[in-house]
């Protein structure tokens, strides 16, 4: 009995090593989807039509939320599961929002867009205090 006790043993282990194995592969494979951008997940004439005040609102729309998931991909894969919650639950959104701001890119820079200057904040004039008001009118007298 020892030998098919052995055999058991070493059937159910080799059985583990290989779905182990598999398990492996299969999450190699979602690793390097971050480094292509399908066309499945982004249409390519969403931002045809778009002037370029758009595309800039749009770009920094798609740059926040990028790295939003970014951040959320990097919390997640501090668990013990991490990786794997990552990869089901933010990698496909950003795939996909990757894909169109890659898009988006082409697009701004077939238009020849440029980034507009930000707007300076307003400058309000100070109100001259009262007692500086008060001098001032009685010296015009």
């Amino acid at each position: 009995m020892p030998n098919a006790l052995s055999h058991r043993q070493l059937f159910s282990r080799s059985v583990a090593a290989l779905a182990l194995v598999a398990l492996g592969a299969g999450l190699s494979g979602c690793t390097g989807m971050s480094d292509t951008i399908s066309p499945a997940f982004a249409d390519p004439a969403k931002y045809d039509l778009y002037d370029c005040k758009q595309l800039e609102t749009e770009r920094k729309r798609l740059a926040e939320r990028t790295a939003e998931l970014q951040g959320l991909m990097t919390k997640a894969e501090t668990g013990v599961a991490g990786p794997v919650v990552a990869e089901m639950a933010y990698r496909n959104e950003y795939i996909a929002l990757r894909g169109q701001s890659k898009l988006a890119e082409e697009a701004w820079q077939r238009n020849r867009c440029q980034d507009s200057k930000p707007e300076a904040p307003p400058t309000i004039a100070a109100a001259p205090a009262k007692g500086k008001r008060a001098k001032a009118s009685r010296a015009a007298n």
